[in-house]
C-alpha cells in the first residue's frame, strides 16, 4: 500500500533563492549540449558573470546494439549573468564552444529538463502587465507547431549577428527567424523528392499531418556555424514512411554531416510485431515524439505509437552527432507489447552519465532477476536509468501496481522526468533525486543512485506524494529556487518547496486558474536569484499565456486575454511549454509562434 510522505517545510522561494551560487553550478552541469567537433574531445564551459565554473559531460560509451559506430566527448556548460533583449545594450558572454547563457538550446533549456531561463534581464514582475507588456509579433508557419521554439544569440549570418529563433512545423518546415526585426532568415523543407509530410494515419492526436512533432537540439560548437538536430516523417509517392535524423547548419539551413540519415532498427525478441525471433523498427506505425536529447556525442530518440495501438513496442535509439550514424538500440517491451516513449513531448533527462527515460502503458516483467531486473527485458510503464551511448538499463523504478496501472490506462510516462540539484537531508546526506508524474495523481521522487525497482508490495523510493496534485500529468515540472512547479490536468499550477531533500506535499502557493487538458508544463524566468516569473501556456479553443509572480502563484501579473483580442493569437496547442530568451517569450501555436515582449 501505498503511504504519503509527511508533510515537509513550506519556506518561501525568497529563502531558497539566495542559494544563487548552487543554481548558478546546476545550470553550468546540466546546459551540456553534447560535445566537440571530434569523435572525443573535452569542451570547456564556463559561467559568464557568475564565478561558477561549467561541468563537462561523461564520455559516451561505444554503441554494440542495433547498429553501428561509436562516439566520445564530453559537453560544454554555461551559465550567465547578464544579457540584454537587444534594446538596453550588452550581450552575454559565450563559453569557449559559443554558447551563450541567453541560448536556448533544447527542450526546457537544459539537460536536467528544469524550465529555467536565468538570464533574463528585461523582463521583470514590474513591467510584465497588460499595460507594458504583450504580443508583439506573430511568426507565421505552414503547419503546427509542437516542438518548442529554439534559440541562438549572437550567431553570425552573412557577415551580421542576429539573435535567432528556430521553429519547426508539422508541415516539415523549419525556419529561421530574426529575434529582433522577426524577419524569416531561411526557411527548409524536409521532405524528399516526391515525398509529403506523413499523413496521420487516422489518428487525432497529431492531425492533420506528421512532420517535425518532437523539438530539435543544438549544438553551437559542430560545424562550421553550430548544428540544427531534427527528426521528420514522410511518406512517398509509393505510400512508404520514412523517418530521417537531418543536420542543418544554424546559418544556412543547409543539410551537414552527411545527412540526412534513414532511421530504422531491428531488436531481438519475441513481442508484438516480431518474425522469428526479431522486433523490426515499422516507420508507419511509430512518430518521435518525445524532444530530442544530444550528450556526450550523441542524439538520443524515443519514439511512441500512433494513438498507443496496433503491434507495437517502445523505442530507444542513439545516434552519433558526428556522423549520424547509429550508435544503440534499446527496445522496452521486447518479449511483450506497447511501452510508447512519448512524455507529452518532453526530452530525455541526463546527469551527464546517465539517461532517465519514463515510458508509458507497456508490458512489464514481474518476474525479476536476482538483480531485480525483468528477466525478460520488458519494462513498460516504468522510469528507467540508461548508459550513455549503448542504452543498457541500468536502473529502473516501477510502481508496486504497474500491471494494474498500465491496464487501466495509467500511463507513467504521460509525464517527463526532471533532475533536481543535489540535496542535502537534515542529517546532511547528499541526495541525487529526479521527479516524474503520470495519470495517477501521484508525484514519485526517486534517488538516482538506488531507484528502487520493482516490489509487489511496497514502492522503495525516496518519496511519493500522494492527493498534491488534483489531476494528472501530461508535460513536465518545472524547478527554480528550491521550488519545484508542477500544472496537471484540471489542477491549479502548484509550487512545492523542497526541503530537507523532500518535497511539500501541500503547495505553498497555486495559481487561481485551472488548466483545463492536458494542463501546463511551466517555465521560469529570472535574472538569477532576481526577478523570477513563472510561465504557463493555456489550451483551449482560444489559447493563454499566464504569467506568475515566482514567489506566490496567487498573483498572477499577466495573461494574454486581459486586453481583449489584442494578445490573442487564435486556438492553443497542446503541450507547449514557453520559451524565454531576451526580453521576449515565445509560444508555438497551430499555424505560427506567438511572440510577446514589452510593448
Amino acid at each position: 500500500m501505498r503511504r504519503p510522505q509527511t508533510d515537509t517545510s513550506d519556506l518561501s522561494v525568497g529563502t531558497r533563492v539566495c542559494a544563487w551560487l548552487a543554481i548558478i553550478l546546476l545550470v553550468s552541469f546540466f546546459v551540456s549540449c553534447g560535445g566537440g567537433g571530434g569523435s572525443s574531445g573535452t569542451a570547456s564551459g564556463s559561467a559568464a558573470g557568475s564565478g561558477a565554473s561549467g561541468a563537462s559531460g561523461a564520455s559516451g560509451a561505444s554503441g554494440t546494439s542495433g547498429g553501428t559506430g561509436s562516439s566520445t566527448g564530453t559537453g560544454s556548460g554555461s551559465a550567465g549573468g547578464s544579457g540584454s533583449n537587444g534594446s538596453g545594450g550588452g550581450t552575454s558572454t559565450p563559453t569557449a564552444t559559443g554558447a551563450y547563457a541567453t541560448d536556448v538550446l533544447m527542450h526546457h533549456n537544459d539537460l536536467a529538463r528544469t524550465g529555467q531561463m536565468l538570464a533574463e534581464t528585461t523582463l521583470t514582475p514590474a513591467n510584465v502587465n497588460s499595460s507594458s507588456f504583450g504580443k508583439v509579433a506573430f511568426l507565421p508557419a505552414d503547419g503546427k507547431v509542437d516542438g518548442q521554439p529554439l534559440f541562438v544569440t549572437s550567431l553570425s549570418i552573412g557577415g551580421t549577428s542576429h539573435d535567432v529563433v528556430y521553429v519547426v512545423t508539422e508541415h516539415d518546415s523549419v525556419y529561421a527567424y530574426d529575434a529582433a526585426t522577426f524577419a524569416q532568415l531561411w526557411k527548409v523543407s524536409l521532405t524528399g523528392s516526391g515525398e509529403t509530410p506523413s499523413d496521420d494515419r487516422s489518428c487525432q492526436d497529431i492531425t492533420p499531418e506528421i512532420g517535425i512533432t518532437s523539438t530539435p537540439v543544438i549544438d553551437r560548437s559542430r560545424g562550421a556555424n553550430g548544428v540544427l538536430y531534427a527528426v521528420a516523417m514522410t511518406k512517398d509517392s509509393g505510400g512508404g514512411y520514412h523517418h530521417r535524423l537531418h543536420a542543418l547548419d544554424l546559418a544556412t539551413g543547409a543539410e551537414v554531416l552527411g545527412g540526412p540519415t534513414e532511421i530504422g532498427a531491428t531488436y531481438p525478441g519475441g513481442g508484438a510485431g516480431s518474425v522469428n525471433g526479431v522486433i523490426t523498427f515499422n516507420p508507419a506505425l511509430h512518430s518521435e515524439r518525445a524532444a530530442l536529447t544530444l550528450v556526450a556525442g550523441n542524439i538520443y530518440m524515443g519514439w511512441t505509437a500512433h494513438c498507443m495501438s496496433g503491434a507495437y513496442t517502445g523505442w530507444l535509439m542513439a545516434y552519433s552527432a558526428d556522423t549520424l550514424q547509429q550508435t544503440g538500440v534499446l527496445n522496452i517491451a521486447p518479449n511483450g507489447s506497447q511501452g510508447s516513449v512519448w512524455m507529452a513531448g518532453s526530452g530525455m533527462a541526463s546527469d551527464g552519465t546517465s539517461l532517465y527515460v519514463v515510458d508509458g502503458n507497456g508490458t512489464f516483467g514481474t518476474t525479476l532477476n536476482a538483480q531485480g531486473f525483468p528477466v525478460d527485458g520488458d519494462f513498460g510503464n516504468s522510469l528507467m536509468k540508461l548508459s550513455l551511448g549503448n542504452l543498457q538499463v541500468t536502473d529502473y523504478f516501477a510502481m508496486d501496481n504497474v500491471v494494474a496501472e498500465a491496464n487501466a490506462d495509467d500511463d507513467f510516462g504521460s509525464g517527463g522526468v526532471m533532475l533536481l540539484p543535489d540535496q542535502t537531508t537534515a542529517s546532511g546526506v547528499v541526495k541525487h533525486l529526479a521527479v516524474a508524474a503520470g495519470k495517477d495523481n501521484h508525484i514519485y521522487v526517486v534517488d538516482r543512485d538506488s531507484m528502487g525497482k520493482f516490489s509487489p508490495t511496497a514502492n522503495n523510493i525516496w518519496q511519493e506524494l500522494i492527493g498534491t496534485l488534483a489531476g494528472g500529468i501530461w508535460g513536465s515540472p518545472a524547478y527554480y529556487g528550491g521550488v519545484v512547479y508542477y500544472g496537471g490536468l484540471n489542477d491549479n499550477l502548484k509550487a512545492l518547496p523542497v526541503s530537507g531533500a523532500s518535497l511539500a506535499t501541500t503547495a505553498a502557493s497555486k495559481s487561481a486558474t485551472t488548466f483545463a487538458y492536458p494542463g501546463a508544463t511551466p517555465a521560469v524566468s529570472a535574472n538569477g536569484a532576481t526577478n523570477a516569473i513563472v510561465w504557463a501556456a493555456e489550451n483551449g479553443t482560444t489559447g493563454a499565456l499566464h504569467a506568475y509572480d515566482a514567489g506566490n502563484l496567487a498573483r498572477e501579473l499577466y495573461n494574454s486575454n486581459q486586453a481583449g483580442t489584442r494578445d490573442q493569437w487564435g486556438a492553443g496547442n497542446k503541450f507547449i511549454t514557453p520559451m524565454i530568451a531576451r526580453g521576449k517569450v515565445y509560444v508555438g501555436a497551430t499555424n505560427g509562434v506567438a511572440v510577446f515582449g514589452l510593448r
